[in-house]
């Protein structure tokens, strides 16, 4: 147990001048609080602790020129939370072409959205020095994986690690000292790492988040990291809009029988432990996963298929719970 355990254990200690706080008996190492904080002691040391606290915490700052900020996250990988990521920025452009829609990829370590929209190279300059996003299907995207080799590893710690996501989400690449130029979006969707670390804070705390979707599979393991990152949201007051539950279900396809590869309505008795809402269910469908492999998103290149449609109706529902942008 070290000292601040110990302190937290034994009762608050007198922070006065002179007289000591407390005692060893016999060489024991039980340590015996002689005096308690008074009422005012006590209170002056809370606020004196957040103070203390809130500047220790970034202040947020709107992205420029971004209206609304959705997150994408799962607590844990392998979920298919970057698949929902990129089909939920196009069923976002298919409900409404009037909307602007942007693609943020923050798994630093690793990138998939270059894969998935079909993207390769680097973002170009514009006249005034700002870094252009890479466009594709109508849809503005940005991630570390434009600025490494597709099969090189990104080997980082930490605290580099907050800092290439900050200067991603401040508009600037974290060795280039340039801006990234993202015009004018009403809608920004990040594509979260896996977990409740680091960069999930970071992001968290450094802009304004209008809401998140927290992925997960049916599957009880799967279900237990989305619950911390569902908890982790909100400790640090980001409005979940609720969640989505993916491959939810595997229909044969000759015989067309349905089996619950990882369980049923997992995500729904999670929803309902959370106080939240299942956003719709996503099938585990070989065409999904083809059309994602091969940089054709299958809101994109089946948009009339029944999983495309699935992920038309989530849309529809993350702008149903989204604040107008002028509250």
């Amino acid at each position: 147990m070290g000292i601040w355990q110990r302190l937290l254990l034994f009762g608050a200690v007198s922070l006065r001048a002179g007289g000591g706080a407390a005692a060893w008996l016999g060489g024991s190492r039980t340590m015996v609080c002689r005096r308690q904080l008074s009422g005012a002691e006590s209170e002056t040391l809370k606020q004196r602790r957040t103070q203390i606290m809130s500047r220790g915490l970034p202040k947020q700052k709107p992205i420029e020129g971004v209206k609304q900020v959705i997150v994408v996250a799962s607590g844990k990988g392998g979920v298919g939370k970057s698949t929902t990521a990129v089909n939920l920025a196009l069923a976002l452009a298919a409900n409404d072409s009037s909307k602007a829609i942007g693609l943020l990829d923050v798994d630093v370590y690793g990138p998939s959205i270059p894969k998935m929209m079909n993207l390769k190279g680097n973002p170009e300059l514009s006249q005034s020095n700002l870094m252009k996003p890479l466009l594709n299907y109508g849809i503005a995207c940005m991630s570390m994986g434009f600025l490494v080799e597709e099969s090189e590893p990104v080997v980082w710690r930490g605290l580099i690690v907050m800092s290439a996501v900050e200067k991603l989400l401040r508009q600037i690449l974290y060795f280039f000292d340039f801006k990234v130029d993202w015009g004018q979006l009403d809608y920004l969707v990040v594509d979260m790492p896996p977990g409740t670390g680091d960069v999930q804070l970071s992001v968290s705390q450094n802009i304004p988040i209008t809401g998140a979707v927290i992925v997960s599979t049916p599957q009880d393991i799967a279900l237990l990291d989305a619950h911390k990152g569902a908890e982790m949201f909100r400790k640090v007051h980001v409005p979940v809009l609720g969640l989505i539950q993916n491959m939810s279900v595997f229909q044969c396809p000759k015989c067309k029988h349905k089996t619950h590869i990882f369980g049923a309505d997992g995500a729904r008795k999670l929803a309902q432990t959370l106080g939240l809402e299942v956003l719709g269910d996503i099938p585990l469908h070989l065409n999904i996963r083809e059309a994602s492999d091969t940089g054709q998103p299958i809101v994109f290149s089946q948009p009339d298929s029944d999983e495309a449609k699935a992920y038309l109706r989530i849309a529809v529902e993350v702008v149903r719970r989204l604040p107008s942008p002028s509250e």
